[in-house]
């Protein structure tokens, strides 16, 4: 009767502790919400404005219109976009590969100094990116590229300054994200997960078509929709290394906006902006869910 009674009395103390504790919540994040509002809110209005509006130099006036945000989605401006998501879907995915098998051998080895050396390294060339890293691949592996020319990797059709050519470059710091992404996950599959199903019978093919990747799939995925808006969202390494020769959505934004092709496009590229927006909203949406889930798996 004692422990009945005082349930509900402990039950009604949480609740309004919990209540009082609401306030101070939000009052706790209010900075970062002021933040974000005045970094990521004020630019997204800019855009979203100028994406949909027309001013007529002569009358100075502004009226609504969606002919910008049509055009961006025709001719050689969808064509860009289509490029930018075939190459971050395919470098999302390669990278998604390699990364998750260089973080489990990381992982299941022994050495100490190797898993240091590895996520280090991985940290570093995670972040590493823009026209440094197209001059060392210029250097590397361009036309008069120390191996280029060791290697001969000219009489084998190789070309740097093609899609297949960033492809290999964007490889270079979205593998490493994903070692970075994938690591934490691998260390949380449970050795006594393996040994209940080793004592059941199951074999180790069993064990990962069974166990393994679906407590892994949300991590799996969300690594790849990371390095998905990763590979989307980048700008310099492509220009500096492709120019115009490959069709990418940022490059095309730069373009308009500086006028190098067609003066007066500055509000086409305003409307890809929001296309992108868009996608990156879209990746986002898929990749946090994902993480949450992940994160209940393997605490």
């Amino acid at each position: 009767m004692s422990v009945s009674s005082t349930t509900p009395h402990q039950g009604t103390a949480g609740g309004a502790r919990r209540r009082r504790r609401g306030p101070r919540t939000w009052l706790a994040t209010l900075p970062l919400v002021v933040f974000t509002g005045l970094c990521f809110g004020i630019p997204l209005g800019a855009i979203a404005f100028g994406a949909v509006t027309t001013t007529d130099p002569a009358r100075g006036t502004t009226a609504l219109t969606g002919e910008h945000l049509a055009r961006s989605l025709q001719g050689p401006y969808l064509d860009s976009l289509a490029g930018s998501v075939r190459l971050s879907a395919l470098t999302a995915l390669l990278g998604g590969v390699l990364g998750v098998l260089i973080a489990q051998a990381v992982v299941t080895s022994r050495s100490t100094a190797l898993r240091s050396a590895t996520l280090t390294a991985s940290g570093v060339l995670a972040n590493f990116g823009g026209v440094p890293l197209a001059f060392a691949f210029i250097a590397t592996a361009g036309i008069s590229g120390v191996v280029t020319r060791l290697a001969d990797l000219g009489g084998l059709g190789w070309n740097l300054y093609s899609f297949t050519g960033l492809t290999v470059v964007y490889l270079y710091f979205l593998i490493p994200l994903m070692v970075l992404v994938i690591a934490p996950a691998l260390d949380g599959l449970r050795p006594q997960w393996r040994e209940a199903a080793e004592n059941s019978g199951a074999t180790g093919r069993q064990f990962w078509r069974h166990v393994g990747l679906p407590v892994l799939a949300p991590s799996l995925l969300g690594g790849f929709v990371l390095l998905f808006g990763t590979a989307f969202a980048a700008h310099a390494t492509a220009a500096a290394l492709v120019g115009g020769s490959v069709p990418l959505v940022t490059l095309k934004i730069a373009d308009a906006l500086a006028g190098n092709v067609l003066t007066g496009q500055e509000n086409v590229a305003l409307a890809l902006g929001l296309d992108m927006i868009l996608i990156a909203g879209l990746v986002m949406a898929v990749y946090l869910p994902l993480q949450r889930r992940s994160a209940r798996w393997l605490r």
